[in-house]
């Protein structure tokens, strides 16, 4: 092959590439930390090396050409190959130093992981971590995370996956509210309460309601999007909530209610396969699975 004839700019492929995904200059600039006019230069760069136009806007969006539909067949693969040599070299890395991204819930993220990201830090100063607090799965293939702690098991078979615990999860109210509405002891006690609802929808309903709470939707006038908010409306006295056990019986503002009502949910350790060769990562991966098992 005469290499010397290959002048296509990968750099100019990957803006175009992130921008058909992520529908806008805007958007794609934020995923690839790039400032828009750069991003739009590199775009209409390869529109001028192919002589063709790529995107047509439509309204406040991008639009793929017939021309940009055609690439994007050529281009999408290479953004998987380029991603198959990052996790590569990523896996191969022997140096105790550089990133580590974490995602877990919210909840996870705001009282059980702390302890172990500044143990870490004394441990190994080389190494910096970010967490990524969200109850929304992360694509470990897209590199949106390096470890994933799920309450669900992987099927991909390029991810590998440890269950390292099952966490139990109660019901829990303010001393106020308690104190409001009368003792919440007996499942029957939940007709004259109040609950919080985690994202819209009925699954914590539905979830309480199979556990044998005589329970409606119309009890959940109250929903936070998230786990940190949804928590302080908890503790703040809006309505009986759902926590982690170990988080619940240490806030000293809020007590168990329905004691006999005991969810458990699996917690399991997801990593890319090609990850676990490297050290920093398995650092990482090795203290996580000692503090949640």
């Amino acid at each position: 092959m005469d290499w010397r004839t290959v002048t296509f700019d990968w750099n100019r492929a990957r803006a175009f590439l992130v921008t058909a995904e992520e529908g806008s200059f805007s958007a794609a600039a934020r995923a690839l930390d790039m400032t828009q006019p750069t991003l739009s230069r590199q775009v209409a760069g390869l529109e001028e090396e192919l002589g063709v136009t790529l995107f047509a806007r439509v309204g406040t969006r991008l639009a793929l050409t017939e021309a940009g539909l055609s690439l994007l067949e050529h281009v999408r693969p290479m953004g998987q190959a380029a991603a198959q040599v990052s996790l590569a070299a990523a896996g191969s890395s022997v140096l105790i130093e550089g990133p580590v991204r974490v995602t877990a819930s919210e909840a996870t993220c705001a009282y059980v992981l702390p302890p172990v990201v500044a143990a870490l830090r004394v441990e190994h100063p080389g190494i910096t971590v970010e967490l990524v607090a969200s109850i929304a799965l992360q694509d470990l293939h897209r590199r949106e995370a390096d470890i994933a702690v799920r309450s669900v098991k992987p099927t991909h078979p390029d991810l590998f996956a440890r269950r390292v615990r099952d966490t139990k999860a109660g019901l829990f109210a303010s001393r106020a509210y308690v104190e409001r509405v009368g003792p919440l002891d007996r499942f029957e006690d939940a007709t004259r309460a109040e609950f919080l609802n985690l994202n819209h929808g009925t699954a914590v309903c539905d979830g309480l309601a199979q556990a044998g709470l005589p329970v409606t939707p119309a009890q959940f006038p109250t929903v936070a999007a998230n786990q940190l908010v949804y928590w302080a409306l908890c503790r703040g006295g809006a309505g009986v909530g759902v926590m982690i056990v170990e988080v619940g019986e240490a806030d000293p503002d809020v007590v168990r209610v329905f004691p006999a009502f005991d969810m458990s949910l699996p917690a399991w350790m997801v990593c890319h396969r090609e990850l676990r060769t490297s050290r920093r990562l398995r650092i990482v991966w090795d203290r996580l699975v000692e503090v949640l098992a």
